[in-house]
């Protein structure tokens, strides 16, 4: 079983902060290359606010504003989600008191 897995993941060679990196994924080339180049772009985005250009301290720098970016849009799905729940409730209200006055 581990073998036929193996045989579905493919190495996609990325460019992220001037390095090379091989990853395996089994999800298509685009979206491996598509992800490493958003990390790229913000390694690049702090190392520009940045006098100590380390790759470690910029690469953890990076994670913490994507993960910040990661936080809010989930807070904001929760948030939404828990909007449509309140109004589908109050939808749901409604109708029972309508079809119950229908039905007197």
């Amino acid at each position: 079983m581990t073998n036929l897995m193996e045989e579905k993941k493919q190495s996609v060679k990325v460019n992220i902060f001037g390095e090379d990196y091989p990853i395996k994924g089994d999800t298509d080339t685009f979206y491996i290359q598509k992800v490493a180049n958003y990390v790229d772009l913000k390694m690049k985005e702090v190392a520009e606010r940045m006098s100590n250009k380390l790759p470690l301290r910029v690469a953890v720098l990076a994670a913490m504003s994507i993960t910040d970016e990661l936080f809010k849009e989930k807070e904001e799905k929760d948030k939404k989600l828990k909007d449509v729940e309140a109004k589908s409730q109050s939808l749901l209200e409604l109708l029972d008191g309508r079809l119950g006055q229908e039905e007197s």
